[in-house]
């Protein structure tokens, strides 16, 4: 609207109404936005499938404009990472940690076993979220770097009991819940889990981490 006929609708307006002034929508906190975002593209990547919605979708649902998405999040693929993140935090969460009163290789087995079913969960209850992290793997998301570090914090902390307790051998937590980390993605990872039959899981993850446990006690780890 040209500045002239701005200021003959201010001066119907205040004619009208003496005092007044056109009112404007008071903008939002751009946390709130951004959480709307993610919460409509979550829905949307749910019920339509990852790669069946555009930005412009998302942007339809919310009746907002594209541009408007691209402030906050400056493609399709770093809205997976932001929804990823968030989901990966809640299952951590979900978890409450280990029990600390129980020896070392007990609470690594309890740990790799709790974290394996909920794995399985999602990717029975939330296949989205599993489509969404395998059509963008390459592209090295934060959130796969946030879940490998709380992932090896964890496994650190009861390497470090371990050691407290007599039972471990090795010298660097560090280093041996890396080592941990690698071999334990045969039950961890969705991808090398999501075709296979719970019972071999099961069975599987026993295995693996009776290995880890061996090799830990090891006065060869050293």
């Amino acid at each position: 609207m040209p500045a002239s006929q701005k200021g003959l609708r201010s001066a119907e307006v205040e004619r009208a109404c003496p005092g007044a002034r056109p009112t404007r929508r008071p903008r939002r906190p751009a946390g709130e936005t951004r959480e709307d975002i993610l919460n409509t593209a979550e829905h949307l990547f749910r019920t339509r499938g990852y790669s069946s919605v555009a930005i412009a979708d998302i942007a339809t649902a919310l009746g907002m404009s594209p541009a408007n998405i691209f402030k906050h999040f400056h493609s399709k693929t770093s809205l997976v990472d932001a929804i990823s993140a968030r989901h990966i935090e809640k299952m951590i969460a979900r978890l409450g940690g280990h029990d600390t009163e129980k020896p070392a290789p007990l609470q690594l087995l309890e740990f790799v076993k709790h974290l394996m079913q909920s794995h399985l969960r999602d990717l029975a209850e939330n296949p989205h979220i599993f489509e969404m992290v395998v059509l963008t793997a390459k592209d090295d998301l934060q959130c796969g770097h946030r879940y490998r570090d709380m992932l090896l914090a964890d496994l650190a902390t009861i390497v470090d009991a371990g050691i407290a307790e007599g039972i471990y051998k090795v010298t660097d937590s560090h280093r041996a819940a890396n080592a941990a980390f690698l071999a334990l993605a045969c039950v961890l990872h969705p991808v090398m889990i999501a075709n296979e039959k719970a019972d071999i899981l099961a069975t599987r993850c026993e295995d693996v981490v009776a290995l880890i446990n061996a090799a830990l006690q090891s006065p060869l780890a050293k």
